[in-house]
C-alpha cells in the first residue's frame, strides 16, 4: 500500500511516510530545542495532499479534517556552505562559512477525519 501526505512546514512542501525521518528549517510552535528535548510530539495540520492507496485526498489550500503526527527526535545541522570572496589585484581574500539549523523529526502517523490511515 503506497500512504503518503504532502503538508506545508518550514516554508517548504514534503511528502512523508509513516516511520520516516526528516530535516526541516523551521517549525513554527517550536523555535529554541536543545538536545536534552526528545521525543516531543507534534502534529502538523498544514497537510496539502493525502494518497492513501488508490484515493488521493486534495485541499484547497489546506485539508481541514487531516492531521500528520510525529515525533522530534533532535536539532542537527546542514552541510556546511563555503564562501570566498576574492577582490582581483589586490591580494583581498575572505573565506567564511555558514551551516543551517535543521530539526529532525519522524512522522508516526498520518489521520483523516480522525482515523488513521492504516485502519483504511
Amino acid at each position: 500500500m503506497n500512504r503518503y501526505a504532502v503538508i506545508d512546514i518550514g516554508g517548504k512542501q514534503l511528502r512523508v511516510e509513516p516511520g520516516r525521518f526528516y530535516d526541516v528549517r523551521h517549525f513554527t510552535s517550536l523555535q529554541k530545542i536543545s538536545r536534552s528535548d526528545v521525543n516531543i510530539k507534534v502534529s502538523i495540520n498544514r497537510v496539502l495532499l493525502i494518497c492513501h492507496g488508490s484515493g488521493v485526498s486534495i485541499g484547497h489550500p489546506w485539508l481541514s479534517d487531516a492531521v500528520v503526527k510525529g515525533r522530534i527526535l533532535h536539532p542537527c545541522f546542514g552541510n556546511k556552505i563555503v564562501i570566498q570572496k576574492i577582490h582581483s589585484k589586490k591580494k583581498k581574500r575572505r573565506n567564511f562559512g555558514y551551516r543551517e539549523k535543521l530539526t529532525r523529526f519522524v512522522v508516526d502517523s498520518i489521520c483523516l477525519n480522525g482515523r488513521d490511515l492504516n485502519d483504511f
